[in-house]
This record gives structure tokens, C-alpha cells and sequence, in this order.
């Protein structure tokens, strides 16, 4: 069942029936579609209303239940999810991924400090293991399969892949379409140990999009684990909310004041880009990073979050020219139609259209030390 719009609530009232008591104001608002909004949003009472139908009452109080519990183990919360896709609203809490230690197996140690002190960094996020589940005995900071079976989730043990999906699937939607409490609980998916890893990846990528709440893994592996959080980062970002980096001069490969300087905007995701390519550089170079809210390129610009001036005030702020004697900045080739406008606004640099795709930077410094070092000598 589904959230009621303004409309839908309307339909039950007296002034859409053209009943007696039509928009009688006895529960404060002016009219009756004024407080069918008013209800939709859930900013008043239903027993405002004295002429409410019973319909509506259960219809009303079936909405009003959670879709979905939220469960926490040590701090690690799951579930409270209300919606089936993330354009909706947004997804909750992400997909936990959560591992096993055998206590009685022989090398237990070493893989519990593997899994403990994994740890990847993208797009300004630290990830590591959720969870720490053990078995046969008990470690500090860890929950026992035994309490985890003692929670309010529900358990499937992945074995044919069809069934499992269909289940995730199955119990979502009758949480949130049906708010059925019968598969309100968290769901979470247990793989057993397994030599096939990219079986293993391909269906726990899958579970990640419908409908996991938590993975289990007996099995560890670097290379599978970072994967599946990559895949987990994309589809848990709020889309409403831009992943940003800080507005800043970055430095790569120990610049002076003599170094390249590429300018881009503060989406993470082009900086990301962007920064890799420097990074693998034979030389040294700046990157000077604008706000604008952590938009892309060609957004930023449409949306005059990237200007002439936006980017002129950012490199005052930054006092870049009293920082380098280099009077270059290479700006992204989707901004080639800024050229003029930024040069006359940015007086002390000479702005030089770059790549518009940032694996090509390579290429781009490469030819432009060779058109450099053809200059016929002008002493």
C-alpha cells in the first residue's frame, strides 16, 4: 500500500462526495481539500475530522506503520528502509557486509586481523567491514552467530540464486507496498564458503541492488569485498545530495611554483577522475578545485554555479598567483566556450582549454611539453 497523496484523501471527504458537512471548517482548515493535504503530509490529526469514513480511518492507520524495522547491532543499524527505488526518497542505511571467524579453525587470528583492519578510501568515504560475526566462541567488538540468530532478521542461506532473489524481492515488497508486519524484519543473505568468487560477486552485486539488508560471508577476499562497497557507495549516495569534495588548491607529485595547473568544480566524482590522471604524472602539478556545490562540469555551468567570477574569487581566495610563477591554467575542454570570459576575468593567467576526458590528460601534457620544447629559442 502505498503513501496517499493530497487527491486520494480528498476523494473520501464530504465536499468531494458533495455530502452534507461539506468544508463545515470543524477541523480548522478552510476547506476539505485543505485538510487532505494537511493529512498527507501528516500535519494533523485524522480525528480532526469528525466525518471521516471508517475506509479511510483503516486505510490511514495502515500507512501510519513502519514499512520496514531498523535493527541495531553494536551501533551497526539495518533496515528502516520505506521505499522500493532510491529516486523515490532515498535509501536508509546501506547494505551491511558482514563477516564470519570460525574460532576452531586453525588460522582464525590471521583472518580476523585481515578483517579488521581492511579498509579502502573513494570519494572521501573510509569503508570496512560492518560486522564481525563469530562462531564457535566469542571476541570483543564481535556478535556470535548465536546472538545474531537471537535479533529480529530474517535469515536466507544463499544456495540456488533464483530462489534467494525472488525471496529478497518478495519480502520487500510486502513490507513497503503491503506494510505487511509479517516481513517487517531486516533481511540478510549468508553465503557459505564457495571456491567460484565470481559467482559469488555476480549474485552478492545483485543482492546488494533487491532487497539485502546485510550480507554474510564465510569466505574473505580483498578484491571481492571492495567491489561489492564500490557498487554499495553508488547505489546508497542520496541522489538529491551531490558527493563534494572541499574547495581547495590539491597538490600532486610535490609541485613548485613552476608545476602545471588544472582547474576543475568540487563534484567528487570528477575529482576523482581528474586526480588519478595527475596523480600518474612524470610531473608535478596543482589542481585548483572551485565550488559549485558539488555539480559536474557542464552542470555547474548550466546551472551558473561555475562562472567567470565564481572562478576568479576562488582564485583570489586561494592566492594562487602570489604562489607560483606559472601563468597557466588549463581548464576542462567542456569549458572551451569560456575561454574568453574567463580570460577576461582572470587576468593574471592565461587560460588554456584541457581534455575533455580525463584519461586523455596523459596525452595532453604530452604534447604540450613537445609543443613547448619546439618553440624556436627567442633569446
Amino acid at each position: 500500500m502505498t503513501e496517499l497523496s493530497g487527491l486520494q484523501i480528498f476523494k473520501y471527504l464530504p465536499a468531494a462526495k458533495k455530502a452534507e458537512h461539506t468544508n463545515c471548517k470543524m477541523c480548522g482548515c478552510p476547506t476539505c481539500m485543505a485538510f487532505a493535504l494537511k493529512l498527507a503530509k501528516h500535519n494533523i490529526d485524522i480525528e480532526k475530522c469528525p466525518y471521516v469514513p471508517d475506509e479511510l480511518k483503516k486505510i490511514c492507520e495502515q500507512n501510519a506503520k513502519e514499512p520496514q524495522k531498523t535493527v541495531d547491532i553494536n551501533g551497526l543499524k539495518i533496515g528502516g528502509e520505506n521505499v522500493l527505488y532510491r529516486h523515490e526518497k532515498t535509501f536508509i542505511n546501506k547494505t551491511a557486509i558482514a563477516v564470519v571467524i570460525d574460532l576452531s579453525k586453525p588460522h582464525w587470528k590471521e583472518k580476523y586481523e585481515q578483517v579488521k583492519n581492511f579498509e579502502i578510501t573513494r570519494v572521501n568515504e573510509h569503508l570496512k567491514i560492518d560486522l564481525i560475526i563469530t562462531k564457535n566462541g566469542s571476541l570483543p567488538d564481535c556478535i556470535t552467530y548465536e546472538d545474531l540468530k537471537k535479533l529480529p532478521l530474517k535469515e536466507i542461506v544463499d544456495e540456488e540464486f533464483s530462489k534467494t532473489a525472488d525471496e529478497l524481492i518478495e519480502t520487500r515488497k510486502k513490507a513497503i507496498l503491503e506494510k505487511d508486519e509479517k516481513f517487517s524484519n531486516p533481511v540478510y543473505v549468508y553465503f557459505k564458503h564457495t571456491d567460484d568468487f565470481n559467482l559469488l560477486c555476480a549474485k552478492a552485486s545483485f543482492y546488494i541492488c533487491k532487497y539485502a539488508n546485510m550480507l554474510v560471508f564465510e569466505d574473505f577476499d580483498p578484491y571481492l569485498i571492495t567491489t561489492l562497497m564500490t557498487l554499495r557507495q553508488n547505489i546508497f549516495t542520496d541522489p538529491q545530495k551531490p558527493l563534494q569534495v572541499e574547495p581547495k588548491i590539491y597538490e600532486f607529485n610535490n609541485p613548485d611554483e613552476n608545476s602545471l595547473i588544472f582547474m576543475t568544480t568540487n563534484f567528487a566524482l570528477t575529482f576523482f577522475a581528474v586526480a588519478s590522471e595527475l596523480e600518474s604524472l612524470p610531473v608535478p602539478s596543482y589542481l585548483v578545485v572551485t565550488p559549485a556545490e558539488g555539480m559536474s562540469v557542464l552542470t555547474a555551468w548550466s546551472a551558473e554555479k561555475f562562472t567567470a567570477q565564481t572562478a576568479a574569487k576562488a582564485l583570489k581566495k586561494f592566492d594562487l598567483a602570489n604562489k607560483v610563477k606559472n601563468r597557466k591554467i588549463i581548464i576542462p575542454g567542456l569549458l572551451a566556450h569560456m575561454k574568453d570570459e574567463l580570460q577576461e576575468e582572470i587576468k593574471d593567467f592565461e587560460i588554456v582549454v584541457g581534455t575533455v576526458d580525463a584519461f586523455a590528460i596523459g596525452d595532453f601534457v604530452k604534447n604540450l611539453k613537445i609543443r613547448h620544447s619546439s618553440r624556436p629559442n627567442q633569446g
